[in-house]
């Protein structure tokens, strides 16, 4: 009688969506977990790229400077997990990949055509914010930012 109970529940917990599963965070897990939340996403299909870099600038947005990068499902809101080496100053770029081609497209002219963003949501009017406006800090185990995804067309 309890194997069946227990059976039931489990059917139960199911069909509501409750799944008890470990959270995929990318890296090597450590005692700092760093979690993304990007909003505004529109449409809201294709992927969100979300990358980690460390406290450099000279390895931000560079080909190999990124820490770790995931690339979850569009939603509203989408989120990425990272484990990170330790507490301290880090950056985070994010783009809608819409087209899920695994590209951040541009326009002829080199204007991105997908949605895009940073950490502290940097303003960027012309260019690239500078990295002093896209740092921030991770002090305890657990840290959440979240990223407004923002759209030139």
């Amino acid at each position: 009688m309890k194997a069946r109970t227990l059976l039931c529940g489990a059917i139960l917990l199911l069909a509501a969506g409750g799944v008890a599963h470990a959270e995929t965070c990318a890296g090597v897990q450590s005692a700092v977990k760093l979690t993304v939340v990007v909003t505004g996403a529109t449409p809201i299909k294709g992927e969100v790229a979300v990358t980690v870099y460390p406290d450099n600038p000279r390895r931000f947005l560079t080909a190999k400077g990124k820490l770790g990068r995931q690339r979850v499902e569009a939603a509203e809101p989408s989120s990425a997990c990272f484990w990170l080496p330790a507490a301290g100053y880090y950056a985070v770029a994010v783009y809608h990949d819409a087209n899920a081609d695994r590209d951040f497209n541009r326009s002829l002219i080199g204007l991105p055509t997908e949605g895009f963003g940073f950490s502290n949501d940097a303003p960027t009017k012309v260019g690239l914010p500078p990295f002093s406006a896209v740092r921030f800090k991770v002090d305890g185990p657990e840290t959440t930012i979240r990223v407004k995804m923002r759209y030139l067309g």
